[in-house]
């Protein structure tokens, strides 16, 4: 009996053991939180899939102060938070930043997704591939590296095409999907804009077949669009504005939001001022914010600094370009 009693307090222990094995291999890739539910956003293989990619794994490097970082993601995901009270019909894709090394699944995902929704807005937080899926900045070498295919670009495409096909059973409006994004989610906010005449992949089914292009796009201190952002500091002439190659603006490009510090020391004020010239030369709807003080990745935290009014703006603006009613705004 008492050998009994030893081999089943040795499987409720090993058992034990398995199930926490498994809780530390689930918490290994970043996880929404209860009640939500992150999917694949492509059925089978991965398009311009790197070969035997890193696992991906959540938090900084070692010996710094933890976060959910997302970091080596190369299956992307997509999580829907619905709209709670009273449904917009409006949905907008995340786009979060982190250089296209890492994605910052808190300050400019989840937290993001609790705001919007909670306007009545249905949010889709995509969880998108990197590192190196978008230009990026090599400290090694100190060069911007421009990757011959955007995979970034390839999965807001693809999600932006799924959002439209699960429209009704979200109770969505299919004319009513924008993105918003921020530092290079913001780039990637300007890529998805400026490239949907066509996927820059092969499409895989039905979802592909649908509209990509955003009906509005929300850019917060956006990077990588200053063709001169990597000149010398001290020579570089911050009065041409030009765009970098990758990003055509076009004249159906969806109405733009923009705002940025002007101390924001990571992404200057001259990559919105370009993306802002380009946008007016051809004729798009775009309002522009800009302010002294900021600096970058302020997200939503609260802050005594005037920028940090901006949700407020984004729902006004959303009521101007007809995506909200105007009883929306002071919600």
């Amino acid at each position: 009996m008492n050998d009994l009693v030893r081999v089943g307090w040795l499987l409720i222990f090993v058992l034990s053991v398995v199930a926490i094995g498994g809780e530390s291999a689930r918490a290994e890739t970043w996880q929404p939180s209860p009640g939500h539910t992150q999917v694949p956003i492509w059925p089978g293989a991965v398009p311009n899939a790197k070969p035997n990619p890193k696992p991906e794994s959540v938090g900084p490097p070692e010996g710094r102060e933890w976060w959910p970082r997302a970091n080596d993601v190369s299956r992307p995901t997509m999580t829907v938070y619905a709209a709670t009270g009273r449904n917009t019909g409006v949905a907008v894709v995340v786009f979060p930043g982190g250089g296209y090394q890492f994605l910052a699944m808190d300050l400019e995902g989840t937290e993001i997704c609790d705001w919007l929704s909670s306007r009545g807005i249905t949010c889709v937080l995509l969880k998108y591939r990197v590192p190196g899926s978008g230009p990026w900045w090599d400290e090694e070498n100190k060069r911007r590296v421009y990757p011959k295919v955007q995979t970034a670009l390839q999965d807001a495409q693809r999600t932006l095409g799924l959002v439209r096909q699960h429209a009704v059973e979200w109770h969505v409006n299919p004319h009513k999907i924008g993105v918003i994004g921020f530092s290079a989610g913001g780039h990637l906010v300007a890529a998805v804009s400026t490239h949907f005449a066509e996927r820059s992949y092969a499409p895989v089914d039905t979802a592909d077949r649908l509209s990509c292009r955003p009906d509005f796009a929300i850019a917060l201190y956006p990077g990588h669009l200053w063709a001169l952002e990597d000149e010398d500091l001290a020579t570089r002439d911050q009065t041409a504005l030009s765009l970098r190659p990758d990003i055509t603006v076009r004249a159906d490009t969806p109405p733009t939001f923009l705002l940025q510090a002007e101390d924001d020391p990571v992404d200057t004020v001259e990559e919105s001022l370009a993306y802002y010239v380009a946008l007016q030369k051809a004729g798009v709807p775009t309002e522009m914010h800009l302010y002294a003080q900021g600096g970058h990745a302020f997200g939503l935290r609260k802050s005594k600094l005037p920028i940090a009014q901006w949700p407020q703006l984004v729902q006004t603006w959303l009521g101007t370009i007809g995506m909200i009613s105007e009883s929306r705004h002071g919600s």
